[in-house]
């Protein structure tokens, strides 16, 4: 069964669904799974310094998702194994990110039919290095028997205590404190920096007696900098919070960085340019 309750884009929002659904959800199962959108470093730091810090709730068990051609993608999207290898400084930072919350993730390769097995070896054996489990995951070409290795390494992870709940920065640090906490430790950012008028709206914000909130950053989910074209892991950049607003109602501010737009916007070649209607009356361009 599935419960789907809100659905905000982790680059701008929180990244995961409501506290509601999920505590319904875990009155009603033994184990809930839940995904916080858009990489660890935006859903996933949401989800355990918003969502959990807020509710009390703390997962047992997370799981991040590589592929072969995620990881080739960030290092240079080069043919043969050496983009891989150097992509894979990206899954590391990401693994660092996950532990500094005190959980040991597992990881999840999910294997598509043009993936090679020199190419799934090496991202084994890279995440191997690292001292975390991990499963190939064949749901996509073999449906639910291939996903059993990576659940039978979630099963063993649920039999273990529940870890303790730490979070990246403590709620009475000041806000640049806990931005400067996310950009460092999730990040590997070197500092950050604020705009004149993000301290204008931090001042205003602060009068109004909701300088104190957590913070969700809104920043592009292509890359750990501000910079969407800075792929990998980059290292000694700064990241620029240029606005800050205040979702009350969610209860944090939102650092707007970069050139975020709090709107999603539509790919370059939407999808309705492909959609046609034949003479006959059947559509066409529907995938």
């Amino acid at each position: 069964p599935a419960l789907v309750h809100g659905g905000p884009f982790a680059n701008i929002a929180h990244g995961c669904n409501s506290v509601m659904a999920t505590r319904a959800a875990l009155s009603l199962a033994d184990i809930v799974v839940t995904e916080a959108g858009f990489a660890f470093d935006l859903g996933g730091e949401k989800f355990l310094d918003l969502k959990c810090r807020m509710s009390g709730l703390f997962p047992h068990a997370v799981v991040l998702v590589v592929t072969a051609r995620a990881l080739r993608f960030h290092g240079g999207d080069q043919p043969g194994l050496a983009s891989i290898e150097k992509g894979f400084a990206n899954v590391a930072r990401h693994i660092r990110s996950i532990k500094s919350f005190g959980l040991t993730p597992i990881i999840s390769l999910n294997v598509f039919a043009q993936d090679t097995e020199e190419e799934l070896a090496l991202v084994e054996k890279l995440v191997r290095a690292e001292g975390v489990k991990v499963s190939r995951n064949e749901g996509y070409l073999k449906g639910g028997s291939g996903s059993e290795g990576i659940a039978s390494l979630v099963m063993e992870a649920l039999q273990q205590p529940a870890p303790k709940p730490q979070f990246t920065y403590p709620d009475d640090a000041p806000f640049e404190e806990k931005v400067r906490a996310i950009a460092r430790t999730i990040y590997g950012a070197k500092d950050i920096e604020l705009s004149a008028d993000a301290k204008k709206d931090l001042a205003r914000l602060t009068s109004w007696g909701l300088g104190g909130l957590p913070v969700c950053m809104a920043k592009t989910h292509l890359s750990f900098s501000d910079d969407p074209s800075k792929q990998g892991a980059p290292e000694g950049f700064t990241v620029t919070v240029r606005n800050v607003r205040a979702s009350a109602g969610a209860g944090f501010l939102l650092a707007l960085t970069g050139e975020i737009l709090t709107m999603p916007g539509l790919p370059k070649v939407p999808a309705a340019y492909n959609l046609d209607l034949t003479e006959a009356g059947e559509v066409t361009g529907v995938q």
